[in-house]
């Protein structure tokens, strides 16, 4: 016989076996199923925390077998296959879409040649480095381009709600067999780290290579390669610029991944300039990131017990409605940092990640404000309207509100205020040391953003309070500003073959379509969108 069952224990006696053993059995005869500790055999399935109700608890899930032995693990990693040279795909963008859409072609065979604006992770790091140092942003190397994408010095949170658009214990374990800590199997929120998701992702980039597979870095996208195809066009491959010499390339593929993040602006213009009837507007957010003394959330979270050595640093998840518009915290990163995510030298651009081992002095969440198409002034839909792509609209404020953004910092140094100085509609005369590492400096964000933002955030802080005692406080600093938690524009593409619907041979994948949002859903997004493409290629 085999069933499931939750076990609430104390954080210390997790790994009490003796413990769990009897816990298990008294469970079992609760369901009416009598068994001594002999006949039972327990598999670990997943880990919880509960902080509810004023006492910290793990909620432990385990596969119990009675009398019988536990079935071989159901999950079997991929099998790759050294690329042919019959088909080859071209992959636009090299985070978890591009790479984990470039080993599912490789499970048929198919040739993967990925195409990356940025740079392998050791000269990232550089560049990296020089955006907090010297206030540099390279506009195609930084924190959102590069190899591995955004999340390979962003964070690496791997929890998503999107278990309708794939197998996310496959992605999971696609993670582990390259180098991530198997703990992710298990963990109900689980992170491999800013500090070691670079190796696993040289891990897949070395295989992928080994099997066949190329990457062309330092190669922007810059159009793409057509044909007539009836009434309209089939996309056949594109053109790249090396940016670093400026030189002229074509690559040419039997169709585009296109997953090149969403970040990646010139992109949108390009395809808006080829199909603009391809894009729609999107609901998307914008607004500050928030960070806290990390010693405060976790006293908040654990109602003032000590998390010790056992428990992690605390998390939370926090949404509200205010005057119809979702606001709500994203990408919290408790044990964290706050990151300069601009990708250009004119913007600032903010966004948090956390080591491994989540032990800084700090947690941080993006704390945004839903915003819908007819959100957007009227001046930015009228400049859309004149790219003859209404779509854009939504894009080109938010470049304009991070290049605001920007007037009111100094380099990369981003504006900030008090939490308790933006609710009483003063200037912060002084500002709590922050993780921040290019530097804040003290601005009234009350009164130069977005007056729909300041509102909702104002209304959204005071009802997070109530949740969460204390999250006001003088020691909580808005930073400005939290813009990319998504995209407003969204490339058309049909839902069962995941091709573009205005340009055949183009598939749209990842956080850059409009249609995920994370490292596991567009990895998953990417896998999709390739197996729709060996169909094709390989069945038709």
């Amino acid at each position: 016989m085999i069933t499931e069952i939750t076990l609430i224990v104390r954080p210390e006696d997790e790994h009490n076996d003796s413990l769990i053993q009897k816990e298990a059995v008294l469970e079992l005869s609760r369901k009416g199923i009598k068994v001594s500790e002999s006949m039972l055999t327990l598999v670990f399935q997943k880990k919880s925390i509960d902080a509810r109700h004023g006492q910290v608890k793990l909620c432990l899930r385990y596969k119990a077998y009675v009398g019988e032995k536990p079935e071989a693990s159901s999950l079997s990693g991929p099998v790759w296959k050294h690329a042919g040279t019959e088909h080859r795909v071209i992959i636009v963008g090299s985070g978890p879409a591009g790479l984990f859409g470039a080993l599912r072609l490789l499970e048929e065979g198919i040739q993967p040649v990925i195409i990356e604006r940025g740079v392998e992770t050791s000269l990232r790091r550089k560049d990296i480095a020089e955006i907090s140092t010297k206030g540099i942003v390279g506009k195609d190397s930084n924190y959102c381009f590069g190899e591995g994408g955004a999340g390979t010095f962003s964070d690496g949170k791997l929890y998503t709600r999107s278990n309708k658009r794939g197998n996310i214990e496959r992605i999971l374990q696609i993670f582990t067999m390259f180098g991530a800590d198997k703990s992710i199997l298990t963990d109900a929120h689980p992170h491999i780290g800013t500090d070691k998701l670079p190796a696993v992702i040289n891990a897949v980039k070395a295989r992928i290579v080994e099997l066949g597979g190329e990457f062309h870095f330092s190669m922007r996208c810059t159009g793409f390669l057509t044909e007539k195809n009836g009434e309209g066009l089939r996309v056949t491959g594109i053109t790249a610029e090396d940016t670093v010499s400026g030189a002229a390339a074509e690559f040419s593929g039997d169709c585009v991944l296109l997953a090149m993040g969403h970040s990646a602006s010139d992109i949108y213009e390009l395809a808006a300039r080829t199909a603009p009837d391809a894009l729609e507007a999107k609901t998307f957010a914008a607004g500050v990131r928030v960070e806290h003394p990390r010693e405060l959330i976790d006293s908040i979270q654990y109602h003032g017990q000590s998390r010790g050595s056992v428990l992690p640093a605390a998390e939370y998840r926090l949404v509200t409605q205010v005057d119809g518009r979702g606001v709500y915290s994203f990408c919290m990163c408790p044990g964290g940092f706050v990151v300069p995510s601009a990708t250009g030298p004119d913007e600032i651009v903010v966004n948090g990640m956390s080591p491994s081992s989540r032990n800084s002095q700090w947690s941080n969440a993006a704390i945004v404000v839903e915003t819908r198409p007819e959100d957007i002034p009227g001046e930015y839909r009228k400049q859309a309207d004149e790219a003859h792509c209404p779509a854009l609209a939504g894009l080109y404020w938010r470049t304009w509100l991070e290049r605001e953004t920007k007037k009111h910092g100094v380099g990369q140094s981003a504006p900030a205020q008090r939490m308790v100085d933006f609710l009483a509609h003063r200037a912060s005369g002084t500002l709590p040391v922050s993780s921040y590492t290019p530097g804040t400096v003290s601005s009234r964000l009350d009164e130069w953003l977005p007056p729909q933002i300041v509102s909702r955030l104002a209304a959204g802080f005071a009802d997070f309070n109530r949740e969460m005692k204390g999250y006001v406080c003088g020691e909580a600093l808005l930073i400005a500003g939290e813009t990319r938690t998504s995209t407003p524009v969204r490339i058309l593409r049909d839902k069962d073959t995941y091709e573009c619907t205005k340009l055949k041979g183009l598939y749209p994948a990842g956080e850059g379509s409009g249609y995920s949002g994370g490292i596991v859903s567009s990895a998953m997004d990417g896998e999709n969108a390739c197996s729709s493409i060996a169909e094709r290629l390989l069945h038709r």
